[in-house]
């Protein structure tokens, strides 16, 4: 078995307008990433369209059908202060949704040993009805519930290194035993939630957060006390990773201090998890990162050791 990479040229068509950091570059730089022949191996295929039944496990359908509404004709509108639709946006979560779904399906089938699916726009800030931070719908959170409704994961794992808070994903699963959400991020730093104390109706929310100016000793810290332990112990049947790469020390939105190798490192954690707990079942969602140079060198480093397995 393999990594499978999907991605789809609709992801370059959701168009943020001029100077915006989730902008389609992000995606031209990790595709011309994957040319390189140190990923010869890896196994690539086109997102299929959207699964609309795995779209609406998560969000109500009157937001879904509302969010396409939204989608102008022409130019751009801004569904919040910094979420911004374009005419391709529409399609272009739409294959990220679908993404998503067939990802989960071909590491829950075995046909595929895990997954990265490198798509846009991002998803974990997405709560059940609200979309914000340049997200619409929760691509995480629709993996994992999909890998419950349709493969029988009795238990997943949510894991968020993404330098923002998830709190798309943690006001999803709030009160669900059956779904772990962990994050690091910074803190204080938008969307201004993740205090430790924020734990869910079960104690199956496990926030990390870190400070400005923290490198890599303090976030392999968090994950090795915080995250790690909670996960082993959760023992689930699939492991979902929110893949923020925007705790790089060149990010332009955050000044937490950390390098490619952090992102192998805890890439490679849980891939032990997964193989002591899932048969290495993973699938990872890419989420932010907005310098190219440390997006470019991040997610390498995350797919070269999951492609190790």
């Amino acid at each position: 078995m393999t990594t499978l990479f999907l991605s789809h040229p609709s992801g370059l068509e959701h168009d943020t307008g001029a100077g915006h950091p989730e902008r389609a570059d992000r995606l031209r730089i990790i595709e011309q990433m994957v040319e390189h022949e140190r990923f010869q191996n890896l196994h690539r295929a086109l997102a299929p369209g959207a699964d609309t039944p795995a779209l609406l496990r998560v969000h109500p359908e009157e937001y879904v059908r509302a969010i396409e509404n939204a989608a102008p004709k022409e130019g751009l509108v801004r569904v919040d202060g910094d979420t911004i639709m374009s005419p391709g946006t529409w399609t272009a979560l739409m294959h990220t949704i679908g993404g998503a779904s067939a990802a989960v399906n071909e590491v829950m089938r075995g046909n595929a040993a895990n997954a990265f699916v490198a798509m846009r726009p991002c998803g974990h800030h997405a709560e059940r009805a609200t979309p914000m931070g340049f997200c619409f719908f929760n691509t995480a959170a629709i993996a994992a519930r999909h890998a419950q409704a349709v493969h029988g994961a009795e238990r997943v794992a949510i894991v968020d290194f993404d330098v923002h808070h998830g709190n798309g994903t943690q006001d999803i699963f709030w009160d669900d035993p059956s779904v772990l959400y962990c994050s690091t991020h910074q803190m204080p730093l938008f969307p201004g939630t993740g205090a430790v104390g924020e734990v869910g109706e079960h104690n199956t929310i496990v926030n990390a957060p870190l400070s400005p100016g923290d490198g890599s000793e303090a976030f392999r810290a968090a994950m090795e006390t915080r995250v790690l332990p909670r996960v082993d112990a959760f023992a689930p049947d699939l492991i979902v990773i929110s893949a923020g790469f925007d705790a790089h020390r060149l990010d332009p939105l955050a000044s937490i201090n950390l390098e490619a190798v952090d992102f192998a490192w805890i890439t490679e954690k849980l891939m032990g998890l997964a193989a002591k707990h899932s048969k290495g079942r993973i699938v990872s969602v890419l989420e932010g990162g907005y310098d190219l140079e440390g997006l470019a060198a991040s997610s390498a480093a995350h797919l070269l050791m999951l492609m190790s397995a």
